[in-house]
């Protein structure tokens, strides 16, 4: 049989290249936050995706607030970690109102708090209440050595605005920006994750959240700069071929 030089070529490097994009294929499951924040879920579907949290190695479920204990007791001796979303969907309550939430998630057991921030604020650019409001949530996480994913709702605002939240951000060093809500305007999109990644510098990690469905779009999120995968889709991630 005769190759041409670009098929040889091709046949030794190709197991080179699978060496390579496998291992990143295979750990896609350690970047999921497993979530499921529907107003009508039920104890059933917490159990649900606890369990398949635990068969397929994501790194956390992400549950409503009433859920927590529930979600922390089926996951002891487990290393899956608990999340819940605080100020969700909206973020405009009282930055007390967000505090006293985190509080009693954090007394529930959770490992992490999704929070949402004020974007009536930003819009106002009122940079002091935000910056206010970042920061209280962030000292109330940090104090009980919880972390802290701030969300800014990235398709409610213009680049000048994430640009502005994401300095904010820079100065009082939450763990992570996270994108979306999933509820609120589009959600994650590839040119917001870079932005974020090209102003948060190394020290603060990226959360992309909304609309990621599939694992290619996971793939590319995470090559933008996102450490972790906020979706109800990781089964579909983890399974498709």
């Amino acid at each position: 049989m005769i190759l041409w030089p670009g098929i040889f070529f091709c046949s030794i490097l190709q197991p080179f290249t699978e060496h390579i994009l496998n291992p990143i294929l295979m750990d896609i499951a350690s970047f999921i936050d497993h979530t499921i924040l529907r107003p009508d879920c039920t104890t059933d579907d917490i159990k649900k995706i606890c369990s398949e949290a635990v068969e397929h190695h994501f790194y956390s479920v992400c549950v409503p607030p009433f859920y927590v204990r529930d979600a922390v007791r089926i996951l002891e001796n487990t290393s899956v970690k608990v999340a819940t979303v605080v100020g969700f969907p909206m973020g405009y309550s009282p930055t007390v109102a967000k505090v006293e939430e985190m509080k009693r998630a954090i007394d529930q057991g959770t490992d992490e708090l999704d929070v949402v921030i004020n974007i009536c604020a930003v819009k106002n650019q009122d940079w002091n209440y935000l910056r206010n409001d970042i920061y209280s949530m962030t000292t109330a996480a940090h104090i009980k050595g919880k972390i802290i994913k701030v969300i800014i709702e990235t398709g409610l605002l213009t680049e000048e605005e994430i640009s502005k939240v994401c300095e904010l951000c820079t100065e009082v060093k939450p763990d992570f920006v996270k994108t979306s809500t999933g509820y609120n305007g589009v959600g994650a999109s590839l040119d917001s994750v870079r932005l974020m990644r090209k102003i948060l510098g190394k020290n603060i990690q990226i959360k992309a959240s909304g609309g990621i469905r599939d694992r290619e779009t996971a793939l590319q999120m995470i090559n933008a700069g996102a450490k972790r995968i906020g979706s109800s889709s990781g089964i579909k991630m983890v399974t498709d071929s």
